[in-house]
């Protein structure tokens, strides 16, 4: 018999339960092109999934009109495609479901757009292991990772959260749950560097989806 470690656990989407370079490399290159901006090299491009979408072209591009821009192309091309060219990470389908059989109440924690966060979530069948779905809001009153946690939290009962845990890819993950005091397990399969994972220290490091398995389960009995 299985039991959660946790009565709820928050969950990123991209880099965590999701790979999804293709869709969203493809999508930044699209709107700088349309845009006639140069592309940075595959590199830096990596660096931009996990972090706000508004972030990352406000750093890249600095103009405020040239960011609303490109965030408009952006989301055009990704509702229709993007988000579709992604994949399921192997093992996180029976990962959910034991965690979820367990006993714990699953939430995902994204700083994606909320709508195609659950898009994505029904496409890859995902969605009937979640009782709850927080991500960024168009008119950008939720956007950094801290203020999804703390509206993902809302959700929760007080049990729950005081006992609930993050997992994410990338150091907005560990920095967004500590400054609502909840602990993070981080991933590395996924898009934050190990040096900056190691760096905003987490609770836990897993570094595939069968080592995350024990630090949610304990299936010893």
């Amino acid at each position: 018999m299985s039991y959660a470690r946790y009565p709820a656990v928050l969950f990123d989407l991209d880099g965590t339960l999701t790979d999804p370079y293709v869709g969203i490399t493809t999508t930044f290159r699209h709107a700088l092109s349309a845009m006639g901006v140069p592309l940075p090299d595959d590199e830096t491009m990596r660096t931009w999934i996990g972090p706000p979408l508004q972030d990352t072209f406000r750093t890249y591009l600095g103009d405020a009109a040239l960011v609303q821009q490109a965030v408009a192309i952006y989301r055009a091309r990704y509702r229709e495609h993007g988000m579709y060219e992604n994949r399921v990470y192997t093992g996180i389908p029976e990962l959910l479901q034991a965690v979820r059989g367990a006993g714990a109440k699953l939430y995902v924690a994204t700083s994606k757009l909320v709508g195609p966060a659950v898009g994505i979530l029904e496409h890859f069948g995902l969605a009937p292991f979640f009782d709850g779905v927080v991500g960024s809001t168009p008119d950008e009153r939720i956007t950094s990772k801290t203020q999804v946690i703390a509206a993902a939290l809302d959700l929760l009962t007080p049990v729950e959260r005081v006992g609930c845990v993050m997992v994410g890819d990338t150091a907005y993950d560990v920095e967004g749950a500590r400054a609502n005091d909840v602990p993070c397990i981080a991933v590395s399969y996924g898009y934050g560097t190990l040096a900056s994972l190691v760096s905003a220290a987490p609770q836990a490091l897993a570094h595939s989806v069968d080592e995350l398995r024990p630090l949610l389960l304990d299936e010893s009995l």
